[in-house]
Order: structure tokens, then C-alpha cells, then sequence
């Protein structure tokens, strides 16, 4: 159609090109397209014309302006794109008429098309050095953004960046790492799926297969692809396809039983309604163009007047396959003839269905977006301009405006950004099967590209899965590590392919798929699943436990064996048996062995600063004050009986005055020894973490070894010194000679204290302490029953020997 300004259209109205063999011995045919009609891009065309018709019907836009616009056949080709593209530049006419508009011979002043990327491609290369702007209703390739390369391209769909970006965060969404991608071999397929590929690597997605095709590939090759399909273990197939390639490929595939695979979709074929008739592919999820209603357009479609039919080749062509009948031209005696009484009406096909029109509403916009940049450029200071006279324009002045446009249309805005792209949204698409049968797009969702990130997705719909099933399928390589074990990689594999190991002692994983373990604060320990990090149980003896318990009533009951021995000591201090044995430093002896079984009460319970000081100085003390006492009376064992010899003064140097002096000079140097350890360096509570991995001993830390070991090794040197004394003592004559018991406490004591030291040093945790308390109680009941019971039960079952002449008698 002629006008003042005239738009060029480029649209797939035929499936393929007519190929020739060329014998090079006469001048090749034309290009042209042959097959079936595709009655979608039809659709397309028809709706351009419908918005010119209805722009140059507008009193706002463009007034007293008539649009022209000339539609060409590219058939999808490149050649024939571009063949088309230089026409659009070039124009029809054969010469130029000065009497005539620039317009009718000159250069078109934008062109909307292409529906495929590649011949997109093609074209935009042909018109970009005339700067006419070139908008595209359906090619999404990401490299057409490219201003470098592209300049003069715009486009009313988004680019497959952000497609391929909410795909992988749609299949991200729902779990699935482990996937098979097919695509289409040219710069849609190629371009897109390596933007998904990337962006799903940074994901952490992993790609069984991914394999390309295109519809004139040989049989061989598509059975390959869909082979690989059915043989993979991956359960969701993401496919960046035109439609006509996944038409080729479902063909292949229902040829044979294909297992069940959740297909997900690029836009270019999820939403295509030609498709939906491949039942492998119900359940189907997608992005699709969002949909909308374009007033007054079906009516358009549907009143297609006969004598219009008729007048068009390419209409006639559509009307035969519409209706089965053959044109009066075309006829043959035979056919069926078509009269024009067939009414669009009763047909049902992608031409005459406007339910959800998307790409359409692209192209829509793609034509006012076109008419308001001339608008711009024609009426710079007036939006209302009033209709004037024919004025020229070139199509520089219209690319100028294209970039500055921005209108609403049927709800929509409609802008450009930097690199020619609109805003991206989509809707998400669901193929679904309903009660009666046929196969349906359900819109279960929205996706905007605007939205903070994470929350770009809106999903208000039950999705249906495969198998008709309301449960998200699996696709993984192997299952998720639950919070505990961590993921080892399979060498040579990718790294969704993993086993799952238990995290080693003492590390957790608290995260589900978890790539390492890691250790627990130093105070905490794992529970048994190693999920989460517990505080470690703290131990030390305590008064409650029940070797604490057992500990406590020997301590005690030493104690007051002590006491009572005392007592009776006391009550009997008049008699022999008492007095022969130094009652004054049996007292001091039976004192200093309550202290020592008293003393050991410091070591049970949580330490403490003051506590750890107690119990090693306590313990030091009291046991060199009892055997200070135990060394007193072997000497003066030894002395006695010196001193019976004639002439033998020496007992006067061993009085009860040099017996006290004696003791208090040996605990003296303890007391000295304990106060030098405490002022320099004083055991100190401490939390022992490396004894046991799993728990904590609170314990008292020696500070000074030496310190320690100083205190014990004079305990021992008392203890030997005492021991050699009573050794010479022991065949002294006497009834009741008292160096034989004390002989006999001195090697029990010894020889407790000396396996002390190993199983001191070897005993964990806790049962150090008990170690400790035990060689105390044990040394302390050695002394107390070998110095004392024979004696008690002299005083308390013999009296009769509680005698002096039984005592002195030989």
C-alpha cells in the first residue's frame, strides 16, 4: 500500500526457500519461498497492516499523514532476507519521477522485522549504514544489542540475556542441577544457550548434554539428538529453539517411546500453539511474551473480503489450505471451488486464534513505535500537529527519534534503552492438560527483570508436571548431602556428580550439600548427626557422682576414725600402753592424719584459683606435719634404747622440747617450699580441651612443676629417711616395740606414693584427681591402722596387757 511515508516489513510467511540445482547453463531463478503458509507470521503481517490502518485513522497521530508499507517473504533464509532488505533500501520502482513523492521510489523509513535472529543479523547489517532503523518483533539474540555492530536495530521483544538469565534462575528455583540442553544451530540457539550455559555454570548447574540442530539438518543427525535424549539420566530438558527447529525434533522423538522429560522452554517455542499438539511435551514449562488484547484485531483477521483473497497470491495461497478448495484461477475440473462464501469464522488455526497474542502485540507496537518517531520527527514542537502538506524526511530523522520514543499502548509502555532493548518481563507458561483433552498454556507466573534480585519471579499458580503429577520433578546427578556430610567430587566428572561422606570427629556441616566440614568452636563438640556445634560437657569430680560420693565417705570416715582414736587415746592417756608410746606426739599424729583425710575434700568439686592453691599446699603440708610426727617417734624409739645403756645421757638431748622443735622445723621447710611455689608461680584453674576431643576438664594446672615435685619429693624424703630409721629400729627387744609398725606404714606409704607417680601421670580427665585422693586416703589409712589399731585393740579388747609388766616384760 502506497502513502506518504511508507514502513517495510520482513516476516517468515513461508517455511522454506525453493532450492534449485544449478547447472550454470542458463540464468539462475529468483529467489522465492515455497511449503505451507505459517499462519502465525501471517498473523504478524496482517497485524502490521491492521496498525497502520488504524494509525492513519487517528486524529493524534500522524494526522493528515498517510502510512504506506510493503511486506516481504523472507521465508526464514538469509538470502532472501537480505534480498528483501536491499529492496526495502532501494525501493520498486524502476526510475525516478521528479512529478512524483520521494517516498513512492525512494528508501522506506523503518522496517519491523525480522521474526528470526539470524536473518535479523543479515538485514541489519544491509540497513544499518543508512541509518534506517530496523524493529524487530521477535529476534531475541543477545548480539543484537551489540550498537557497534548493530546500530540502527531496535526491538520490541527482550534480548535473550535476560531470557537466558530467568531460565536459569527458574531451573534453579526448582532444584534441578543436573540438566540436557538442545538448541538451534544459528545465532538464536548458539548466542542464547551460551548465555544460559554461562549463567547456569555461575549457578552451579551442570549440563549432562547439550546438543545443537537445526531443521534442515539430515535425519541422521536429529535422530542422534533425540537418541541422546532418551538415553540421558537427566530428568529436565532445557530447550533454546525456533519453532520450527523443535517442531522437527518432537516429530523425531514421537517416533519412538521417550521417557518422561520436563521440558523447559525459551520463548521463541513454548508458547507457539502449532506445538502443542506433541503430548511428549505436556507439562512444559517456559517464558513467554507477555499477553494482551489488541481491540478490533480479530474482527480485522476474520473480515478478509474474497475480492481481497483473490487479488493477493499469497492470501489465495492461505485461503486453499484454509478451506481445502482451489482459487477459480487455480481450479482444476476436479477441485473443489472456492466461491467466497467460506467464512473464517469456523476455522480454527494460528491465524484466526487471538486468545493470547504476544508476538503479535510486539509487532503492534513495533509499528507505533516506528509512527511515533516520524510523528517526532515530522512535528518536533506539536504533538497535535494538524495536517499539513507532504514533508520530506529522511530516515536518519526517524532512527534520531526511535531512540527518544516512549508511549503507552493497551496498558503497556513502550520505550527503548541504550542498546535497543524494551524492559524485560515475561510470563511464566505452563502446558497443561485438562479435562477434556487438549493440551492448554496456562499462565502460572511473571518474571521482571526490574525486580530486586531473588525476588524477580511471581508464581500464582499450581504448576502441572510430568505425568500429570503435582510433585516437582528430581533432575540431579546424585542427591542432595543432608547436613552432616559433605560432597566429594567424582574425578573426571562435574561437580554435580558427587558421593556424600560423613564429616570427620569432631567438624559439622550445617548446610544441605555442604562442599567441606568444618571444625567447632574449641569449646564445642558436634552432636551425633554432625549438623550443629554443641557446648562440649564440662567434667571434673564433683560431690554428686558417685565415685565423689565413695571418695567423700572414706575421706570422712578416716577423719573420724581419726577423732575417735583421739578420744580414746585420751580417756586411756594415764596408761601404759599410752604413754609408752609418746602421747604427745600421737596427738600431733592423729591431728595431722584428720588433716590428711580432711584434705582431701579440697580435690573434689569444680577448681578454683583458690581452691587449686588449697589442695596441693594443704596436702603437702598436713602429710610432712604427719610424717614429722612418725619420724619424732622413731627416733625416739632409737634414742629409748640408747639410752638404757649404763652411763647413756642422750635422752636428755631428745626431750619433748627437741620432739616439738623436730616437727615444726621439718613442716617449716614445707611451709617454705608451698609459700615460695605460691608467690611464684601458684597452681591456677584451667579447661583442659585436649585430654578428651568431646568434652572439657576443669582442672588445676601445677603452674610450677618444680614447685610440685619439690613438695612431693620432700614428702618422700621424710618418708625414706623415717622408713631407714625404723628399718634399724624394727628387731629392737621390747613386748611392744613400735619400730615394727612404723617399718611397716613407712613401706605402705612408700610404696603407694611411688605408683602414684605413674598412674599420676597416665590417668585422664578426672580420675587424676582421683588418683590423687586415693594415694592420700590410701598412705593416710596405711599410717593411721598400722601405728594405731594395734594399740586400740590392746586399750579396748586386751586391757589385760595395757600393763606395765606386760610391757616390759621380754
Amino acid at each position: 500500500m502506497e502513502g506518504d511515508y511508507i514502513i517495510g516489513g520482513v516476516f517468515s510467511l513461508h517455511n522454506t526457500m525453493h532450492t534449485v540445482i544449478h547447472n550454470y547453463t542458463r540464468k539462475p531463478e529468483p529467489l522465492r519461498c515455497s511449503g505451507r503458509v505459517d499462519y502465525r507470521e501471517l498473523r504478524f503481517a496482517r497485524a502490521m497492516t491492521f496498525a497502520i490502518a488504524e494509525i492513519n485513522n487517528s486524529s493524534v497521530l500522524l494526522p493528515g499523514v498517510t502510512l504506506g508499507y510493503q511486506i516481504h517473504d523472507s521465508c526464514g533464509s538469509v538470502s532472501v532476507a537480505v534480498q528483501a532488505a536491499f529492496q526495502l533500501v532501494n525501493g520498486h520502482a524502476p526510475e525516478y519521477h521528479p512529478d512524483q513523492r520521494c517516498s513512492q521510489s525512494g528508501m522506506v523509513m523503518g522496517i519491523v522485522g525480522e521474526s528470526g535472529s539470524t536473518p535479523s543479523i543479515s538485514m541489519s547489517r544491509v540497513v544499518g549504514p543508512f541509518n534506517i532503523p530496523q524493529v524487530s518483533h521477535f529476534a531475541t539474540c543477545a548480539c543484537l544489542s551489540d550498537k557497534q555492530q548493530y546500530p540502527s536495530f531496535f526491538r520490541t521483544i527482550p534480548s535473550d540475556k535476560f531470557q537466558a538469565d530467568a531460565l536459569v534462575r527458574l531451573v534453579k528455583q526448582f532444584g534441578w542441577t543436573w540438566i540436557g540442553t538442545v538448541y538451534s544451530d544459528s545465532d538464536y540457539g548458539n548466542n542464547g544457550m551460551a548465555s544460559f550455559l554461562s549463567a547456569a555454570q555461575r549457578e552451579g548447574i551442570c549440563v549432562e548434554y547439550s546438543e545443537a540442530f537445526y531443521r534442515t539438518n539430515s535425519r541422521s543427525r536429529i535422530q542422534k539428538v533425540a537418541q541422546v535424549i532418551r538415553s540421558s539420566t537427566a530428568t529436565v530438558v532445557v530447550a533454546f529453539a525456533a519453532s520450527g527447529d523443535m517442531r522437527i525434533l518432537l516429530q523425531e522423538l514421537c517416533q519412538e517411546p521417550v521417557p518422561y522429560r520436563q521440558w523447559v522452554g525459551s520463548e521463541a517455542w513454548v508458547t507457539h500453539p502449532d506445538l502443542l499438539r506433541f503430548s511428549s511435551c505436556v507439562s512444559a514449562l517456559g517464558l513467554g511474551i507477555q499477553q494482551s488484547v489488541i481491540p478490533g484485531l480479530e474482527t480485522f483477521l476474520l473480515d478478509l473480503p474474497f475480492i481481497t483473497v483473490s487479488a493477493s497470491p499469497l492470501l489465495s495461497e492461505f485461503w486453499e489450505e484454509a478451506f481445502k478448495c482451489r482459487m477459480p484461477t487455480n481450479a482444476r475440473p476436479d477441485d473443489t471451488v472456492c466461491d467466497g462464501s467460506e467464512d473464517l469464522v469456523n476455522i480454527q488455526n494460528p491465524y484466526t486464534d487471538t486468545s493470547q497474542l504476544r508476538i503479535t502485540n510486539m509487532v503492534y507496537k513495533a509499528v507505533y513505535a516506528v509512527a511515533y518517531a516520524i510523528h517526532s520527527a515530522v512535528c518536533p514542537q506539536n504533538t497535535t500537529c494538524q495536517p499539513h502538506p507532504f514533508i520530506p524526511l529522511q530516515s536518519t530523522q526517524v532512527f534520531a527519534q526511535l531512540k527518544k520514543v516512549n508511549f503507552s499502548l493497551n496498558g503497556y509502555t513502550v520505550s527503548f534503552d541504550a542498546n535497543g532493548d524494551p524492559v524485560a518481563t515475561y510470563e511464566l507458561v505452563n502446558w497443561q492438560t485438562t479435562n477434556q483433552g487438549p493440551v492448554r498454556l496456562v499462565t502460572v507466573g511473571h518474571f521482571d527483570a526490574s525486580q530486586p534480585k531473588g525476588q524477580e519471579f511471581r508464581i500464582q499458580k499450581v504448576l502441572q508436571w510430568m505425568q500429570g503429577t503435582t510433585q516437582v520433578p528430581m533432575s540431579v546427578c546424585s542427591q542432595s548431602c543432608v547436613p552432616g556430610t559433605r560432597k566429594v567430587l567424582h574425578k573426571g566428572k562435574p561437580i554435580c556428580c558427587y558421593d556424600c561422606i560423613a564429616c570427620p570427629e569432631g567438624e559439622i556441616s550445617n548446610i544441605t550439600d555442604s562442599p567441606n566440614c568444618h571444625h567447632c568452636p574449641e569449646e564445642s563438640w558436634p552432636n551425633p548427626k554432625r549438623d550443629s556445634c554443641l557446648p562440649k560437657s564440662v567434667e571434673f569430680l564433683s560431690f554428686s557422682e558417685n565415685l565423689g560420693i565413695i571418695l567423700i565417705v572414706f575421706s570422712v570416715g578416716g577423719a573420724c576414725l581419726a577423732i575417735l582414736t583421739a578420744t580414746v587415746f585420751f580417756q586411756d592417756r594415764n596408761t601404759p600402753i599410752v604413754k609408752a608410746n609418746n602421747s604427745e606426739l600421737s596427738f600431733w599424729l592423729l591431728l595431722s592424719l584428720t588433716l590428711c583425710f580432711l584434705c582431701s575434700l579440697t580435690f573434689i568439686g569444680a577448681p578454683s584459683e583458690w581452691s587449686c592453691m588449697l589442695r596441693h599446699t594443704a596436702f603437702g603440708i598436713t602429710f610432712v606435719l604427719c610424717i614429722s610426727c612418725v619420724l619424732g617417734k622413731t627416733i625416739v624409739v632409737l634414742i629409748a634404747f640408747r639410752a638404757t645403756l649404763p652411763g647413756s645421757n642422750v635422752m636428755k638431748w631428745f626431750g619433748p622440747s627437741q620432739q616439738r622443735l623436730t616437727v615444726a622445723s621439718f613442716t617449716l621447710i614445707q611451709v617454705l617450699i608451698c609459700i615460695i611455689w605460691l608467690v611464684v608461680n601458684p597452681p591456677f584453674p584451667i579447661n583442659n580441651l585436649t585430654t578428651y576431643k568431646d568434652r572439657i576438664i576443669l582442672e588445676c594446672a601445677l603452674g610450677s612443676a618444680i614447685g610440685f615435685w619439690a613438695v612431693l619429693g620432700y614428702i618422700g624424703l621424710l618418708a625414706l629417711l623415717c622408713f631407714v630409721l625404723a628399718f634399724l629400729a624394727r628387731k629392737l627387744p621390747d613386748n611392744f616395740n613400735e619400730a615394727k609398725f612404723i617399718t611397716f606404714s613407712m613401706l605402705i606409704f612408700c610404696a603407694v606414693w611411688i605408683t602414684f607417680i605413674p598412674a599420676y601421670v597416665s590417668s585422664p580427665g578426672k580420675f587424676t584427681v582421683a588418683v590423687e585422693i586415693f594415694a592420700i586416703l590410701a598412705s593416710s589409712f596405711g599410717l593411721f591402722f598400722c601405728l594405731f589399731l594395734p594399740r586400740c585393740y590392746i586399750i579396748l579388747f586386751k586391757p589385760e596387757k595395757n600393763t606395765k609388766k606386760y610391757l616390759m616384760s621380754k
